[in-house]
């Protein structure tokens, strides 16, 4: 089991490596007219010829796992942060109604977003908060905000994990990308890494179509477990995941949001998504570098980085929730109105959501056009929201302090150390 207390041998630890190791097969490549105008040398047209070897994963269901103590006695520790993390900021209001919501909303955002950057998808606070409102927004902007309703969509499912759950939330992610078939198994083989447009020369070939389906009934049957601590029971399930890389796009956002999912099941997390995607940003060398091991039958690199990133993500969400609380008080000084008064409906909508227009206002608050607009010119008066547009048609205005605060989250998840 996993939580025996002595460190493996070194013959147990290989044997045990060499079980879990993935191993190949060999599946013919029909050459796709479109490689004719791929250039090449020659040599690389060799290497592309014949058959290529696609990935069998080893069954996990049922499978026993060891790690070494200290590394199972520091996924707890972790494990323990990220649940004092959530307790902390569940029990933290902002303002003077005791809102918590927004801060649950803009860690999720955050968590989106950092996900996002690991695919080396990024877009800045302000352009996301824009791409939110359907304001003005790059690509990078509308791929980072449909992975916030995806992330969403799976966290609100967590209790009724299936098949058709995480095909609903891959739906969400790639909604009109229709080379990835959003909601849909792949029915073509992907690979990752390599420069030719065949998978003969790449870092890594998933399973071949046919061989998606049952092992993600395996995967499914692993994270119903109750047997394995949670993190590392996290870590495998994710590592897992990716190694079957079922979609023909999104896999890595779509098994990072199984992680939060996998997370609120145990209960580890009730209210909050822990940014553990901006702990992992510190070091995503260390982290594919980890998921490689696992393909090679190693389960204590993934685990460790997963823990690594749990500290890290738990110190990063502490800071920018005392910025953001610091925030909210300040804004509440600034304000000078009745207290019944639309503006204070507004504010923590304005955490979540840091680029508003009326009509924005007008369906979060549920008031009149001239109240919502009356309320916006009151936080201009403050100096809390700034015209973002100088039009006056469509105008949107944003919160500078929100969007800073989410800038050094973002780029404080992006340092090493």
């Amino acid at each position: 089991m996993i939580n025996e207390p002595t460190t493996p041998s070194a013959a147990s630890d290989s044997q045990e490596s060499d079980e879990l190791a993935v191993t190949y097969e060999e599946h013919r490549w029909a050459a796709a007219e479109a490689e004719s105008d791929f250039a090449m040398s020659r040599r690389a047209r060799l290497k592309a010829r014949g058959p290529y070897l696609a990935a069998v994963l080893p069954e996990i269901a049922h499978r026993a796992f060891r790690l070494p103590a200290e590394v199972e006695a520091e996924a707890a520790d972790a494990l323990m942060e990220i649940a004092r993390f959530d307790a902390e900021l569940s029990a933290t209001d902002l303002g003077r109604d005791g809102e918590f919501a927004p801060l649950a909303a803009i860690l999720l955002r955050t968590e989106s977003a950092s996900s996002s950057q690991i695919e080396k998808v990024t877009a800045g606070a302000k352009a996301l908060a824009m791409a939110t409102i359907h304001e003005n927004a790059g690509p990078n902007a509308q791929l980072v905000a449909a992975n916030v309703a995806a992330m969403q969509r799976a966290v609100d499912m967590a209790d009724d994990l299936s098949e058709d759950t995480i095909l609903a939330a891959h739906g969400a992610l790639m909604e009109g990308q229709e080379y990835a078939q959003p909601g849909r198994f792949r029915d073509r083989q992907v690979w990752i890494g390599g420069s030719a447009p065949t998978p003969h020369t790449a870092s890594f070939v998933p399973p071949h179509a046919d061989r998606i389906k049952p092992a993600m009934a395996d995967l499914l049957a692993f994270l119903d477990r109750t047997d394995i601590p949670v993190l590392p029971h996290v870590a495998i399930g994710h590592a897992q995941f990716e190694t079957i890389h079922p979609f023909a796009d999104g896999n890595g956002r779509s098994g990072r949001a199984l992680v939060h999912v996998m997370l609120k099941r145990a209960g580890a997390t009730r209210r909050l998504t822990v940014p553990v995607s901006a702990g992992l940003l510190v070091d995503t060398e260390a982290y594919f570098d980890a998921l490689t091991a696992y393909r090679r039958g190693e389960v204590a690199p993934i685990v460790e980085r997963f823990t690594a990133a749990a500290f890290a993500a738990v110190s990063n969400g502490r800071m920018l929730n005392r910025d953001i609380a610091d925030l909210y008080a300040e804004w509440e000084h600034l304000i000078v109105a009745r207290r019944d008064a639309a503006v204070w409906k507004v504010l923590p909508h304005l955490v979540c959501q840091p680029a508003i227009t009326v009509k924005f206002v007008q369906d979060a608050t549920g008031v009149s056009n001239p109240a919502a607009q009356n309320a916006i010119d009151q936080l201009v008066a403050a100096q809390i929201v700034t015209p973002a547009t100088a039009s006056r048609r469509n105008r949107v205005w944003l919160a500078d302090g929100v969007i800073s605060a989410l800038d050094e989250f973002a780029s404080r998840a992006g340092r090493r150390g």
